[in-house]
């Protein structure tokens, strides 16, 4: 009996090493209920999520608790480990990951959205989805980058002004020399 044991043990330290693993090639988690989902919409959904080179990974709760503990999650964690259990994994755009699950929650009313790990911030269902409404880093960045790059923009408009108007009253006063030689 003790060997039979200790294969089993030796199988869930494993499973838990596992998930520490995937666990920690990301900064943020969103927690879901899965149940009534088909597999054809667990791959669909997989599938959705890997464009945003996310996860979605059905966990034992307790192997889920025990990693979480071992990588310092905040305790608020373990509530969502409860019923059956799917991790969304986000390594960058967590908001992406969450308006992707919220899309097709609203499709597929099977999944259900329980909460989030958003860095070190513990988030409910209703906090996930005012996150997924913010913009996302790409766009944070565009934003960013079109009020940098403004003031050149609009500097480069004046400069080019002074030479159109330039040109503008160089072809009047010739038109009025024309005018008046032609008169």
């Amino acid at each position: 009996m003790a060997i039979v044991a200790k294969k089993i043990q030796d199988i869930k330290t494993k499973a838990i090493a596992e998930l520490k693993e995937d666990f920690t090639a990301a900064p943020d988690f969103i927690f879901t209920d899965y149940r009534g989902l088909t597999v054809a919409q667990i791959t669909n959904l997989r599938k959705n999520l890997r464009a945003k080179e996310a996860k979605f990974k059905v966990v034992k709760n307790n192997y889920a608790r025990i990693a979480f503990e071992q990588l310092s999650a905040p305790g608020e964690v373990a509530s969502y480990l409860s019923g059956p259990t799917a991790v969304a994994i986000a390594p960058k755009d967590a908001n992406e990951v969450a308006k992707i699950l919220l899309d097709f929650a609203k499709d597929t009313p099977a999944l259900n959205v329980k909460g989030g790990l958003v860095g070190a911030s513990v988030y409910d269902a209703k906090q996930v989805e005012a996150f997924s409404k913010l913009p996302g880093r790409l766009e944070l960045i565009s934003m960013l980058m079109s009020v940098m790059n403004g003031p050149a923009r609009n500097l480069a408009a004046a400069l080019n002004d002074v030479n159109a108007r330039l040109v503008r009253t160089i072809k009047a006063v010739g038109d009025k020399k024309a005018e008046g030689g032609a008169a």
